[in-house]
């Protein structure tokens, strides 16, 4: 495994399933200078120490004072609601049932639960983060043929707040053969963040991996998948790699590759995040977004995003 970095039926936004107190510091000038100008890579490094710590009392008190910031927990939907640690508690599995997963095969399915952020086409090469504050493919990946493969296509920003479901399944069935690690920094990556720090996925560490095998279902399709760090994201673990990075102090990019062979069926587990962050998706061939999607509503895991023009 890979360590690294740090719908309802409504159209629910974050703000409304928000604390009191999580209001309060949802303030922009409070909530940067607490989650960015702190030392973000120590206190990811802490975070992850922290969580692990497996003593059922201390993660009830943790739980309760994180309830004051994130009321929102979901726990009813969890197969076990009996913690040894921070950690068990984020990477909590889910009853089954839970979360349906559309079949369709020409769908692709969300990868995770989170909120919507910028969305649409790739203008060239170009992508949005927020609003008037363009970043690159060349300057995410770091890679020519991937550049090419998604020029023109389709990205989609899924970010997962920390109450949420933390594990990520397969939008689709098909065959991971290659994992690019890219070290970084640990901005947040909540939205006053997003319009604050210029190229903020491009700085922060990531995972990226493309699917193969979708010749034959969903032919002419091209799909990666690029999970993002961020400040008190611990690790990022995936099913289909060995290998353990620790979250390093170095902000510069280092940039390894990992090979390997996993193939899945759609909405087979793929990884987890040990706090929220953020996949981006990156797609391009005959499809369409399944619906209007709005920024700051909430999508869960399994159901459309995608889909194949008819």
């Amino acid at each position: 495994m890979i360590a690294s970095f740090t719908m309802t039926n409504k159209q629910d936004t974050e703000r409304e399933f928000a604390s009191p107190l999580a209001k309060f510091f949802l303030q922009e000038d409070l909530n940067f200078l607490v989650t960015n100008r702190l030392p973000r890579g120590l206190l990811t490094q802490f975070a992850g120490w922290f969580f692990a710590i497996r003593n059922r009392y201390l993660t009830r008190l943790s739980l309760a004072v994180w309830r004051l910031f994130a009321d929102d927990l979901r726990l009813e939907e969890a197969k076990c609601t009996s913690f040894e640690s921070m950690q068990d508690c984020f990477t909590r599995e889910l009853k089954a049932g839970a979360r349906p997963v559309d079949q369709s095969k020409d769908v692709l399915t969300s990868p995770c639960d989170a909120i919507i952020g910028a969305h649409g086409r790739i203008s060239d090469a170009e992508l949005l983060q927020i609003k008037d504050s363009p970043y690159t493919l060349e300057d995410l990946t770091g890679d020519p043929t991937v550049v090419e493969r998604y020029r023109n296509g389709f990205f989609i920003t899924l970010r997962l707040q920390a109450n949420m479901y933390h594990r990520f399944h397969a939008p689709c069935t098909g065959t991971i053969r290659r994992v690019t690690y890219i070290s970084g920094d640990t901005w947040n990556v909540n939205p006053i963040a997003l319009k604050r720090v210029e190229r903020l996925f491009c700085k922060n560490e990531r995972a990226m991996f493309e699917i193969d095998g979708l010749e034959k279902s969903l032919p002419g399709v091209h799909l990666a998948l690029i999970p993002v760090g961020a400040i008190l994201v611990a690790s990022i673990r995936l099913n289909f790699v060995d290998t353990v990075s620790r979250v390093s102090r170095r902000k510069r990019s280092i940039r390894q590759e990992f090979a390997c062979e996993f193939s899945f069926f759609k909405g087979d587990e793929l990884g987890r995040f040990e706090a929220g962050s953020t996949i981006l998706l990156l797609a391009s061939g005959p499809l369409e977004f399944s619906r209007g999607f709005i920024e700051g509503e909430i999508i869960r895991m399994g159901m459309p995003l995608m889909r194949v023009r008819q």
